[in-house]
């Protein structure tokens, strides 16, 4: 199945559920008062949040009154415009094909049940493919089994992976991750962290201690902090990235679940109010399941 055929299944449920709103609406006729507020509403019900809603049909107002835009119609392809202009502000650099330069320590991180050690698995296999030497470090030592799990994935992306027992100190995991990164001038090294809520505060505070580590060990790697988020959580998204972003630098987004919600606005919410690039999206639960995000050809297939 070729990608924009993955993009467009993945998201069905959330094209047909602002689908069907949109069509209330857009009954052609002339623009009105009472249309940008039915169309906030529908923005809004759709997982775009309050607050990105209301920027968006303001400037969708400014701009129908600049572009002389006087149908109901026209407003479809009006918001597409200014959806594109929003993701074009915050598109990550691209390098080589990657969203990142080498050597990189690309840290994960995120709440329990996201899918996070999965996406490190296909991502893994992802750079792989495109002739990068790549290894996984198993530094969440708190869940149960979660090494074996990433072994497994590492086993199937044909990479290595660097691991300690289970309930060994996640810092000399990650330290000697980066030593074998060095010694064998590993392109990336993907740091799997325990999955944690704000309110775990030893856990959190073992982010800061990773993230010194690595400082010190390793400060000529280009350095990535990106979060999984699962997209069937909604608005709860926005919550995690707030939360996270108080403990150390996001640089990005890996978006799971994508295919299996009606809740894909959410993209947007994020892009508006919070300025965080998505950079991969799951399509499903192939070990090839995982795609750049391209904002234009997200737009274009949700609406």
């Amino acid at each position: 199945m070729g990608i924009f055929k993955k993009i467009a299944n993945a998201l069905k449920k959330t094209r047909e559920a602002i689908s069907r709103k949109f069509d209330l609406i857009l009954s052609g006729g002339e623009l009105s008062e009472d249309f940008f507020e039915e169309l906030e509403d529908v923005l809004i019900s759709s997982d775009i949040g309050a607050k990105a809603s209301i920027e968006l049909v303001e400037e969708l107002r400014v701009y129908a009154r600049k572009n002389k835009i006087r149908n109901a119609n026209d407003v479809k392809v009006a918001l597409k415009t200014i959806l594109k202009e929003a993701f074009d502000e915050i598109k990550p650099e691209k390098f080589n094909n990657l969203f990142f330069k080498t050597p990189a320590i690309v840290s994960v991180i995120g709440v329990n049940g996201v899918g996070k050690t999965t996406s490190l698995g296909k991502l893994a296999y992802k750079l792989k493919e495109q002739k990068l030497d790549v290894c996984l470090v198993a530094a969440d030592t708190f869940r149960a089994a979660a090494s074996e799990q990433l072994s497994q994935w590492a086993s199937r992306a044909k990479v290595r992976i660097i691991k300690h027992a289970e309930g060994a100190d996640a810092g000399a995991v990650v330290y000697d991750g980066i030593a074998s990164a060095k010694a064998k001038k590993t392109d990336v090294l993907l740091i799997d962290t325990a999955g944690r809520l704000h309110t775990k505060d030893n856990l959190m505070k073992e982010l800061g201690k990773i993230d010194k580590i690595i400082s010190r060990e390793y400060p000529e790697a280009n350095r990535y902090n990106l979060i999984v988020l699962d997209a069937t959580t909604g608005q709860n998204a926005v919550s995690q990235i707030e939360h996270f972003s108080q403990f150390m630098k996001l640089d990005g987004i890996i978006l799971t679940k994508l295919d299996g919600t009606a809740k894909g606005g959410i993209v947007i919410s994020i892009a508006k109010t919070l300025k965080v690039p998505v950079f991969y999206v799951g399509v499903g639960e192939g070990l090839e399941d995982l795609e750049e995000f391209d904002a234009s050809e997200f737009i274009d297939n949700l609406f």
